[in-house]
């Protein structure tokens, strides 16, 4: 092999390298929280997205870290297998296995804060298709901000180490407020989906939110507000939000039949005609546009 040769074949070796490492880097920034008050419809928004994702060739994570823990079966697991959830943070001998304590065992017990998590998804994960990967985690309900309890200790590593995972989007299914993980988010999530409903009592948990979101430093908040069925809604939720300027944009997604005629699973919902999906699909363009 000639000089010039083997010097065009080390380029493109090393152009193959660098568009590989840019995809990767792609996906490895991509994080998105979804949350907002409970029956908004942030687990069905949740799912769509996953599914929108994987259409589109991304390998998604999609973390359920809701106490209701529906986004399985809105992905389409089945209802009648639901007995073989059971998410990390009530999986005694796991916590115990990464965090040296029981719960539940009292104090005195030496606790280990910053547990090595990284098989949890290789242990726990729940293959939804070729693309989606779903990790229920659960969380602490009766826990305040910043206990020392081992299922907080876990449940902070393990969304640390979420952020560390390579050539995936991650999806979070979160409660309302993001207090519980503090800087884990700040440091791993970069886009915020606030879902609301055109109600007053609604739009104030979604403000709260955003105002947790922008404090905590994610840099991009969208606010989508469900089930709207006319301008007058539309024109309602401005007036609340009227001087906050904490989205990005908003994105209206109408109320829909279709969605609870089929629920919780939005599969039929992708293979038909729905003035939802057509609504979700914008703001999967507009996260996208955020990801070059």
């Amino acid at each position: 092999m000639s000089a010039s040769s083997e010097e065009r074949r080390k380029q493109l070796f090393e152009v193959a390298n660098e568009l590989k490492k840019k995809s990767l880097e792609k996906n490895h920034d991509f994080r998105v929280v979804i949350t907002g008050k409970g029956g908004a419809g942030k687990t069905t928004l949740t799912a769509v997205l996953s599914h929108l994702f994987a259409q589109h060739k991304y390998n998604v994570l999609a973390v359920d870290e809701d106490p209701q823990q529906n986004l399985a079966f809105s992905l389409g697991f089945p209802i009648e297998k639901a007995d073989q959830i059971v998410p990390v943070s009530k999986n005694l001998d796991y916590i115990e296995e990464k965090t040296g304590a029981r719960p539940g065992e009292g104090w005195g017990v030496m606790l280990n804060l910053n547990p090595d998590v990284s098989d949890v998804v290789k242990r726990f994960g729940m293959k939804i298709n070729s693309k989606i990967n779903l990790l229920v985690i659960g969380s602490v309900i009766q826990a305040a901000t910043g206990c020392l309890c081992p299922e907080n200790a876990l449940l902070d590593a393990i969304v640390g180490y979420i952020k560390l995972r390579e050539g995936e989007v991650i999806l979070m299914d979160t409660q309302a407020g993001v207090e519980h993980f503090g800087r884990a988010l700040a440091e791993g999530f970069q886009n915020a989906v606030i879902v609301t409903e055109p109600s007053f009592n609604a739009v104030q948990v979604a403000l709260h939110s955003a105002k947790l979101s922008q404090q905590l430093g994610i840099e991009r908040i969208y606010l989508a507000v469900n089930k709207v069925r006319d301008d007058a809604d539309r024109e309602k939720v401005l007036r609340f939000i009227e001087g906050q300027n904490y989205f990005q944009s908003i994105h209206y997604l109408p109320f829909d039949e279709q969605v609870y005629k089929n629920e919780p699973d939005i599969g039929p919902l992708l293979e038909g005609s729905s003035p939802y999906i057509s609504a979700v699909k914008g703001l999967f363009l507009e996260l996208t546009s955020k990801d070059k």
